[in-house]
């Protein structure tokens, strides 16, 4: 007798592998239920199996969304599974057709275990001479791929086969098949009917093709092997022989199969949407940052020890993972022309190998942050120096700290007289730029020119404490006590702040003095739009109208006549303020129009010297080609 081959061994091993299994099943369900019951004390088999095999809950991991403003995509957040569930009855009846033809013919009669459908399957793999049919129902394969792995051992199976009893006891026939559609992998991390859909032919699952729908229906059975990237042929052929299914069950006339076997599969693998990291990776954070406080993380951080911060922590990284894996939309306030506009400016004008700049643009009308760049030449997750770089503010923080606090405090006007001549405290005496010495000038040349001495005698008249607590309502994150103190007046600050920190501050003078904190996510809701997250701020008062008032006055004259005149366009208002640091670290420029207020920081990231470009400002030229739109 000839030799048998070895793939025929191998079938003919599976079929009886099979039908061992189907020998041990009741031997394996009757030690169960003996193990750990008394004579006497039988449970059924329901009763016993309710203790021993508990069902989680059935949560798919699904992909979460961001929008710009538009509501349109900027990018898709995959988890450990790329799915995008589809809902029972919008599955096509012909994709239930399919895998109920192919996979599990008496679905609709079983109850998780087809002991003629491991029989059939044995017999048509070795009468074909390949394994093309597998033994395993439908439910059985669920309750693989949700509780259990894939290892090719009898124990494995035996569980298998009673998570299937269970699951039949839970769920309906409809609702399992629901789950197995939206569970089953079909490769290139793609899980489930609807992702599949996407992925290789870039259209929604409604819009596919009966031939379309029975190739990629083809893959499931051997992801490997039914490869269409890598193995077009192979799937092709499964897709015929699926059709060809369906036909014979009577699922379609033979006119139908012929046209869809005919019919040319072309592929259009769509790639991962993801747009605008700057932007992206900020709003990560800040989501973070919104379910913090929105689930009361934020408090319990406040008040915990801290050897038990890091422990909540990890609880709320563990939920923030927990959350975008359910599938959320998360709409933002992008502009993405302005969020282009602001990234290529600041590659365009920043062409120094080692400098680097960040810029922020908030709308300061409705509190949302419409564009930020990271970095020149940033990718997604990198250090964004937007939010990320805490760094010395120079004289930009004078509105905040010195004249805005010393008006308020004293009723001064922009024409008010200062004393401009040396200063010195506790063996600290400021110089004005270039070493230069003033006498008396008013609020308006001392601004608009940024001196120095001015900026200090203003902060130590009105009490360094009592103009550090107008800075509180911005929340600054790096600063400390320790910036309590004159060399502050001038930014000399012991860490420092960030550009968005200092642009989203300056939208005070934007709203008659009024302050609200600047987010860049709208809403959060789940896929069905259902709304779980929103901010919820509310608006503070830090100077009166009339302070106000005179403070755009002083940043106007700062464009129009003073150290920003570079920044300088025709528009309905204009002001901002010029800051440097000490040995030319960081120069800022931070800004208002009639509608944004923006921020532009240029340095090195290892605090190195930029005096070089200092003259050429390219801050301010960031600033006006990004918010002259007429540019």
């Amino acid at each position: 007798m000839a030799r048998l081959s070895r793939k025929r061994v191998t079938i003919l091993r599976a079929a009886l592998g099979w039908i061992m299994l189907a020998c041990l099943i009741p031997l394996f369900v009757l030690a169960l239920i003996r193990s750990g019951e008394e004579v006497g004390q039988m449970k059924s088999l329901g009763q016993v199996l309710d203790e021993k095999v508990e069902l989680s809950k059935i949560d798919l991991v699904q992909n979460s969304y961001i929008y710009d403003r538009d509501e349109d995509l900027i990018s898709e957040v995959v988890n450990d599974e790329n799915r995008m569930i589809v809902p029972f009855e919008d599955i096509p009846d012909a994709v239930k057709n399919i895998f109920l033809t192919s996979e599990d013919q008496n679905f609709y009669e079983h109850r998780g275990i087809d002991f003629n459908g491991i029989a059939r399957a044995a017999l048509a793999n070795l009468k074909k001479g390949e394994i093309d049919q597998g033994g395993s129902t439908i439910t059985q394969q669920l309750s693989r791929n949700l509780y259990l792995n894939h290892e090719r051992t009898y124990n494995r199976k035996l569980t298998e086969l009673l998570y299937s009893y269970q699951l039949e006891k839970e769920l309906s026939k409809d609702e399992i098949l629901y789950y197995y559609l939206n569970t089953i992998f079909f490769n290139h991390g793609v899980y489930g009917i609807g992702s599949a859909a996407e992925y290789y032919f870039n259209k929604p699952l409604k819009s596919l093709t009966l031939a379309e729908m029975a190739f990629i229906c083809a893959i499931p059975n051997n992801p490997s092997l039914y490869d269409p990237l890598k193995h077009f042929d192979h799937t092709k052929d499964r897709q015929i022989r699926l059709l060809d299914g369906l036909k014979k069950a009577g699922k379609i006339s033979d006119k139908e199969l012929k046209s869809a076997a005919a019919e040319d599969i072309k592929l259009s693998i769509k790639e991962k949407k993801n747009v605008f990291p700057d932007y992206v990776t900020y709003v990560n954070d800040e989501f973070k940052e919104l379910v913090a406080e929105n689930e009361g993380y934020n408090k319990r951080i406040n008040k915990a020890k801290p050897e038990e911060k890091k422990a909540i922590e990890e609880e709320l990284n563990k939920r923030i993972s927990t959350v975008l894996k359910s599938g959320v939309k998360i709409y933002t306030a992008m502009d993405p022309y302005m969020q282009k506009r602001v990234t290529e400016r600041v590659n365009s004008m920043l062409p120094y190998q080692d400098i680097q700049g960040a810029a922020v643009v908030i709308n300061h009308q409705t509190h949302q942050i419409t564009a930020l760049s990271g970095g020149k030449d940033y990718q997604k997750f990198d250090f964004n120096r937007a939010y990320q770089a805490f760094r010395q503010p120079g004289s930009s923080i004078k509105p905040l700290l010195d004249y805005g606090p010393y008006i308020e405090e004293t009723g001064a006007t922009t024409n008010s007289l200062i004393d401009a001549r040396k200063f010195c405290s506790n063996e600290y005496c400021p110089n004005n730029y270039n070493e230069k010495t003033y006498g008396t000038v008013s609020l308006r040349t001392a601004f608009k020119y940024s001196y120095n001495t001015p900026a200090v005698r203003i902060l130590d008249r009105i009490g360094v404490k009592t103009g550090f607590s107008y800075l509180e309502p911005y929340h600054f994150q790096e600063l400390h006590k320790e910036d309590y103190r004159l060399p502050s007046a001038l930014g000399g600050l012991t860490v420092g702040v960030s550009p968005l920190e200092m642009t989203d501050a300056y939208t005070t003078f934007a709203n008659d003095g009024s302050y609200t904190k600047s987010h860049a996510i709208k809403k959060v809701t789940d896929l069905k739009g259902k709304v779980l997250y929103e901010w919820k701020d509310k608006p503070q008062q830090i100077f009166s109208k009339r302070t106000n008032d005179q403070m755009r006055k002083l940043l106007t004259a700062v464009v129009k006549e003073g150290t920003g005149r570079k920044a300088n366009f025709s528009s309905p208002y204009i002001g901002g303020k010029t800051g440097t640091s000490n040995d030319y670290h960081d120069i800022w420029f931070i800004g208002l129009t009639d509608q944004y207020s923006m921020g532009v920081w240029v340095g090195k990231d290892q605090l190195g010297n930029v005096e070089s470009i200092y003259k050429s400002g390219p801050h301010l030229s960031i600033w006006r080609q990004t918010m002259n739109i007429s540019y």
